[in-house]
């Protein structure tokens, strides 16, 4: 298996109901790509110096799985969203 973490940082200023838009489409995407085989994601509660603003933590069987989802139409929506309204993003891929 293959667990997939993001973390995101909004830009100064990002609307709240356009970071409540992207967690809704993310947390929508386990309907609609069935390579996703667990995901949660959710907004930092801490805010410390070293915190991101949020993160998201997901699994697939294998890489090829992973390359799937990755241009997946749907993803690929979200992720143009998280581009438009991120200031940084940060991600991690690893067999478990």
């Amino acid at each position: 298996m293959i667990r997939h973490i993001v973390f995101i940082n909004f830009k100064p200023g990002t609307p709240e109901d356009v970071i409540s838009e992207i967690e809704r489409d993310l947390n929508a995407l386990k309907a609609s790509i069935s390579e996703i085989k667990e995901f949660e994601c959710g907004r930092d509660l801490i805010h410390s110096e070293r915190s991101f603003d949020f993160a998201l933590i997901s699994a697939f069987d294998d890489l090829d799985a992973l390359q799937r989802y990755q241009v997946h139409p749907v993803h690929q929506a979200v992720v143009a969203k998280i581009k438009a309204a991120a200031e940084s993003t940060k991600a991690v891929d690893y067999s478990f």
